[in-house]
């Protein structure tokens, strides 16, 4: 049997998924039931739009917890990168050659990555190629826009919750 990938996680990536979990057993799924038996005193299903949506959504909650829960089940969390150096968790500014400027991302597990947050997945070219350098590093990344070139300025272990 093949290994499951494990899921990095920063340690706020898997304390928001455990209170989204909690959230939708807790709370979302007696919602969802309230709805339902609304939706069921109004008699005839066959022809009850509120049961049909109530229905669809307890179907969407119940996918979600279950993706949650696979994710948590192969969650590692990655704290522990040795001071000073890139890894999961850390804030890191960049000067970009090519462009003249600097730039920020946070590294985080491929689960937590959003583009549009400047959070970049530990498996994308870049995060790959910033792993284990230090403040100082020039790191040369080769993606499918081109060749990608960074000096490191800073890196600071992020302690966003």
């Amino acid at each position: 049997m093949a290994e499951e990938k494990k899921n990095l996680l920063t340690r706020a990536g898997l304390n928001k998924l455990e209170s989204e979990l909690h959230n939708l057993k807790v709370n979302k799924r007696q919602e969802i039931a309230e709805k339902i038996k609304e939706a069921r005193e109004q008699g005839d299903l066959s022809e009850n739009a509120e049961y049909d949506a109530a229905k669809d959504e307890q179907r969407e909650i119940e996918e979600r917890i279950v993706a949650i829960e696979s994710l948590l089940k192969n969650a590692e969390v990655v704290d522990d990168a040795e001071e000073g150096t890139i890894n999961i968790g850390c804030k890191v500014k960049l000067f970009d050659k090519e462009f003249d400027e600097e730039v920020e991302y946070m590294i985080v597990g491929s689960t937590e990555a959003n583009s549009l947050q400047g959070k970049i997945s530990n498996e994308s070219p870049v995060g790959m190629a910033l792993l284990r350098h230090r403040v100082g590093d020039e790191v040369t990344v080769e993606t499918q826009a081109g060749v990608l070139e960074y000096k490191v300025l800073s890196v600071e272990k992020s302690n966003e919750e």
